[in-house]
């Protein structure tokens, strides 16, 4: 698999430096700075390429930018509102300028409102570090009793009902000014950043539409983009839901192997495909993942390894981000299908044969906390991950070779 690194521009604190030196082959970036729903120019795409090409004293770093994550999905093109066909054509506009800038590959995302969400973005851990943890009954508090989202108290089992209740009355001030701005933090490096009201104002928006409409947005999204993808050989490839349930009693579409399965028989072109994220689909204990990779092999179109610890084996759950060979998803078995899938494409001619991938998340360890990274993406901790990952490879090409 081809080793990328996620970077998030000349304001991340992990520097183009460290990710040569994890050993990264290519960039994942986007340009954050862009709000969704508006055109990415030529000249902003080449500008972000001359970032990543260079170091800010002008060498080389020997690294380009490969895989575009995210090219944001308006909220009107996911709820069919306001000017929505003017954002599909500005979508499809920028498609057609990276691909002319000779990026093609896109990953996106289609959850509602809110991106991935995180309860602690900096729990500590029992070695000494700090992760990023989904907690249940701390979400539970925050949409009952901080955003006060009307029916709320109707999405949650009784136990936790009570436990979030007793939670909210023990937090100090600061803790509960805390877990609001955690559970809206959003895309990382996004440019929108969302109150409490504007959340509310978002949630309303989606009045009315459930999963099997939401479904069919999705599904229509991807009919207006396909032959544009097939047009300039761009492959554009849906991140799963994070956490890969409802939240805020939003629908969330893309979080099973059904889900996956219904989008693709709707639009079977080869061009839509899906971002195979290890730790969202992990987070489900109904999701077999080498199974996933088994089926929808073909059309995986970038690849995100990282690993979680679920609290219980029940939908939904509190989870914590675990390290890369830990945690309940069997990262050997899932790199091992997806190094067969590689070998499938080479047999059969693909000039696309190999996926990129990139270690997704990381504990801070070590010098990581005075570094203040985004949350999930400290240098030493994704270092770390990227080497386990790295040799794992190794080990199962090796075995391959020698059978």
């Amino acid at each position: 698999m081809r080793q990328t690194w996620r970077w998030f521009g000349p304001v991340d604190k992990v520097t183009l430096a460290d990710a040569q030196q994890a050993g990264a082959e290519a960039i994942v970036t986007a340009l954050h700075h862009i709000t969704s729903g508006a055109v990415w120019p030529v000249a902003e795409i080449e500008k972000r390429q001359g970032e990543v090409a260079s170091h800010k004293d002008g060498t080389p770093t020997g690294l380009a930018w490969e895989v575009v994550e995210s090219l944001p999905v308006s909220e009107a093109i996911k709820t069919q509102t306001g000017d929505w066909r003017g954002d599909l054509d500005r979508y499809a506009e920028s498609l057609a300028n990276l691909a002319q800038c000779g990026i093609h590959t896109i990953c996106y995302n289609f959850m509602p409102v809110l991106d991935w969400t995180r309860t602690d973005l900096r729990a500590p851990t029992a070695t000494g570090g700090a992760a990023m943890v989904f907690d249940l009954v701390d979400f539970a508090a925050f949409d009952m009793h901080i955003l006060s989202r009307a029916g709320a108290r109707d999405d949650y089992p009784r136990d936790v009902v009570d436990a979030a209740a007793e939670r909210f009355t023990a937090m100090s001030d600061d803790r509960k000014a805390e877990l609001a701005a955690n559970v809206t933090a959003g895309l990382p490096g996004a440019a929108e950043r969302w109150t409490l009201d504007d959340v509310r104002a978002k949630l309303a928006d989606y009045r009315g539409i459930d999963a099997a409409r939401l479904r069919r947005h999705h599904v229509d999204f991807l009919t207006a983009m396909a032959p544009i993808a097939e047009k300039h050989g761009v492959r554009l490839c849906c991140h799963p839901d994070d956490p890969p349930w409802p939240l805020l009693g939003l629908p969330r579409v893309w979080s099973t192997a059904d889900d996956v399965r219904h989008v693709f028989e709707a639009v079977p072109s080869q061009a839509v495909g899906l971002t195979l994220c290890a730790g969202s689909f992990g987070a489900r204990p109904d999701n077999d993942l080498p199974a996933m990779i088994g089926e929808f092999g073909p059309r995986i179109h970038f690849v995100h390894l990282r690993n979680v610890t679920r609290a219980a084996d029940a939908v939904p759950c509190s989870f914590a981000e675990d390290a890369h060979l830990a945690g309940q998803t069997d990262m050997v078995a899932v790199i091992g299908a997806l190094l067969q899938e590689e070998r499938r494409r080479r047999n059969e001619g693909r000039a696309d044969w190999q996926i990129p991938m990139r270690p997704d998340h990381g504990h801070e360890i070590l010098d990581d906390a005075v570094r203040g990274a985004q949350p999930g993406y400290p240098a030493i901790g994704r270092l770390k991950g990227l080497a386990e990952l790295r040799g794992v490879m190794t080990a199962l090409e090796a075995c391959c070779a020698a059978a």
